[in-house]
């Protein structure tokens, strides 16, 4: 891959996360230079088994720590931010709120503070989800409907999805907001996810349990995919349609729970398998799924991978992992 024009240095937060690690390995491929604001290490990440600290610059700390990101972007003189750091789990949300808002609230108005305070800063593309939204009676979710978040974890991402626009609006802040469902792929070890617990409970000889009904619709992205996604946004944002804007990451074909898990158990060869359902999803949305017209348009972005091209690039690395 070429190296993008404009960028030479850029922060990734969360880069030990699963899209974080697949972000900052493709940036370290196009040549651009990669500091990672890392709070904590994930021993079976990508960011890990591909040794990217080694390839890249380190540093230790959290986005509620002001001083840390000062560092982390007025220090190294980046000149692209990737905004992916968050506290990432609905059920932690609901489990621990304080830390979720501390966490992806607080440490995005810092993130963005310090961003306004140096001239260095030419471009920012910051996580959102789809969760902004909250419940809607129409969709697919389009960047204009309101972000309606319930929840700790949904009300979490509309705080954050609308700090960046105000920065963007009021400062003019080079941002752009990406909206993106659910994203899988080889890194994700959060099993408590249910691509990741499914395949965890099948190379393990059991058999998989899902926390819903098996109702609930959903979009999957491939990792690599939304990395490309945001690379286009970056590699857009000097355009005036661009820079300021929201996109929806939208695969435009969203699934069932239990469709996924089938998916799953057929690609595993494993459909006898059968499958527990627990019924016991409390405070989650039933229905959430993007348009991804606006990023097709504007950006020429859409998924190269469906569902079950991506799951099987990516179970063979749960294989490998579950099983030495």
């Amino acid at each position: 891959m070429s190296k993008m024009q404009g960028m030479r240095r850029a922060l990734v937060t969360g880069a030990t996360g699963l899209l974080g690690s697949h972000l900052a390995k493709e940036l370290v491929s196009r040549g651009i230079e990669v500091v990672a604001l890392v709070k904590e290490r994930e021993p079976h990440s990508i960011f890990e088994s591909e040794h990217l600290e080694e390839k890249i610059d380190v540093i230790d700390g959290k986005l509620e720590d002001i001083a840390a990101l000062e560092h982390a972007i007025v220090d190294t003189k980046v000149d692209t931010v990737f905004h992916l750091a968050a506290q990432a789990l609905v059920e932690e949300g609901v489990k621990d709120p304080l830390g979720t808002f501390e966490a992806n609230i607080r440490g995005t108005y810092n993130l963005l503070e310090v961003c306004r305070n140096t001239k260095a800063v030419e471009r920012i593309v910051a996580a959102s989800s789809d969760k902004a939204y909250g419940t809607s009676p129409t969709l697919p979710y389009t960047e204009d409907m309101p972000l309606r978040g319930e929840h700790p974890y949904d009300v979490s991402k509309s705080c954050m999805d609308l700090l960046c626009q105000a920065y963007a609006h009021t400062y003019n802040l080079p941002l752009c907001v990406v909206r993106c469902g659910n994203i899988y792929g080889p890194g994700d070890v959060h099993f408590s996810r249910l691509i990741p617990g499914i395949v965890r409970h099948i190379v393990e000889g059991k058999q998989p349990e899902i926390r819903s009904d098996g109702t609930f619709i959903r979009d999957y992205l491939y990792v690599e995919d939304v990395v490309d996604g945001y690379l286009k946004v970056a590699e857009a944002m000097d355009r005036l349609d661009v820079r300021g804007q929201v996109f929806n990451l939208g695969p435009n074909k969203p699934f069932t729970v239990i469709e996924v898990v089938n998916m799953i158990l057929s690609v595993m060869g494993k459909k006898d398998l059968g499958l527990v359902i627990q019924n016991r999803v409390k405070d989650e949305i039933h229905d959430q799924y993007l348009s991804g017209a606006k990023a097709e348009k504007l950006l020429g972005w859409k998924p190269k991978h469906s569902l079950e091209e991506g799951l099987k690039k990516t179970i063979p690395w749960y294989e490998t992992l579950l099983r030495v």
